[in-house]
């Protein structure tokens, strides 16, 4: 560990933005725009990230870790506590100010607060929960505030923090209980867990007071959400979405974030990824999650023990689509929504749109067109009137053939790695808790 006697706000915030960079439970891109003296507004790279609301608009956050000191020696971790790194920790008044300073010169809109665990959960939740009481109530901030909720903290802090945060955060970090338990001894699934089951019941609480009394504080109105990093581990692609709909299920997260494996430190426990992190599987499982989430499939549905793992090929949904061309040819003037939603090249905005023009009239191939359905995939399992756009042979080869072949050129660099491991919530009991690329034509 190297500590340094004195720094800077500017030379923390340096240190520590650079450090929260790995936490993906914000969807964020970082910007790196300076301004020139001239026209209007300014933006600095270090800390700004961008995340996005529930109704689609773009927000600026100051991403940060509030100290990236750490007595945990999680190996996939730059900042674990056997790593000789500079260490840095803000003070409950910096970050208020700094992030205070930040909003009134209309860099930021708000703040999502990550940290390393300084001496001890409780120790660092204190402090967390304290940056944000004196944003809220000595600066009257009212913007938006997503804190991590520190896994071991007491549940008074959990429940502190849940009336001054917008959203809170558990990162699960690894799906199964092996892998938790190799990659990061000084954690535990139940410490894990226990924070999660707390904000849910919290929350569902909360809206039952709020709907008798109006004034009711709130409690985390933005829910909560978690991360799971991918490709640091064996566990296969069904593993972790079985994980994620439980996760959904059994605790209402808003969001399950999938963070592919960045080599940061030097461990035989660690994978080698000479091809770099495995971008394409994480974007598989996202666009996977989407699938379980807004259309209706469950994890079991796209993937099985036999088959665990996601077709880097081809998208989810018509790998899933290709293996049961039973259910097709869809007949799209008489499909229900949930049918459509199925069929490649429809999301959910076309689904709609396809129900509510046909009361007028029957739909055609151009009528497809101009709603927005993507012709090239959906023709192989559509049918308009009872007829096909041109004559195709309903064979799983010759329709992955020609998909493949509009598909842009990708990479296959974790191509036929095979996974077995146990679930992270075998012999969970849920209730001991009680002691979070896809678009239209997806």
């Amino acid at each position: 560990m190297i500590t340094r006697e004195s720094m800077t706000i500017m030379e923390k915030l340096q240190i520590l933005s650079d450090a929260a960079k790995y936490d993906v439970a914000c969807t964020s891109s970082g910007v790196d725009r300076k301004g020139g003296g001239q026209g209007m507004g300014n933006s600095i790279g270090a800390g700004i990230c961008h995340s996005f609301s529930s109704d689609g608009r773009c927000i600026s956050l100051l991403k940060v870790l509030y100290t990236n000191e750490c007595v945990y020696d999680c190996k996939y971790c730059l900042n674990r506590s056997s790593n000789d790194i500079v260490r840095a920790s803000f003070t409950p008044e910096e970050i208020s100010r700094l992030t205070i300073e930040f909003y009134r010169r209309n860099y930021i809109e708000g703040l999502f607060l990550s940290s390393g665990v300084k001496g001890s959960p409780d120790e660092t939740m204190e402090e967390l929960v304290r940056s944000a009481e004196i944003l809220r109530n000595r600066y009257h901030f009212r913007g938006y505030i997503h804190l991590k909720a520190i896994p071991g903290a007491s549940p008074e802090l959990i429940q502190r923090a849940g009336y001054l945060a917008d959203r809170m955060s558990v990162n699960l970090e690894l799906s199964t209980a092996e892998s938790l338990k190799r990659l990061a001894p000084h954690k535990s699934r139940r410490t894990i867990l226990r924070p999660m089951k707390q904000i849910q019941i919290g929350s569902e609480e909360n809206k039952a007071e709020l709907a008798v009394y109006r004034h009711t504080p709130r409690f985390v109105p933005a829910g909560q959400s978690t991360q799971m990093i991918i490709g640091a581990s064996g566990e296969s692609d069904f593993q972790i979405i079985s994980v994620a709909e439980a996760l959904y299920r059994n605790f209402s997260l808003k969001r399950v974030f999938y963070s592919a494996f960045v080599s940061v430190n030097e461990d035989r426990a660690l994978p080698v990824l000479p091809q770099g992190p495995p971008l394409l599987r994480e974007h598989r499982l996202y666009q996977a999650d989407w699938l379980m989430r807004f259309y209706g499939f469950q994890a079991e549905e796209l993937l099985s023990e036999k088959h665990p793992n996601f077709n880097l090929f081809l998208d989810p949904k018509c790998d899933w689509a290709v293996s049961h061309l039973e259910n097709f040819p869809v007949e799209i003037n008489r499909a229900d929504y949930w049918m459509l939603l199925r069929v490649p090249g429809i999301g959910e905005k076309s689904a709609r749109r396809i129900v509510g023009a046909r009361r007028y009239h029957t739909l055609d191939f151009s009528d497809l067109r101009k709603i927005g359905v993507v012709l090239k995939r959906a023709i192989y399992f559509i049918t308009c009137n009872g007829r096909q756009m041109y004559p195709v042979k309903m064979e799983e080869d010759y329709i992955v053939r020609n998909l493949l072949s509009q598909e842009s050129k990708i990479s296959d660099s974790s191509a036929g790695i095979t996974y077995r491991q146990i679930s992270l919530f075998d012999d969970w009991n849920f209730s001991a808790c009680t002691e979070g690329g896809v678009g239209n034509g997806l």
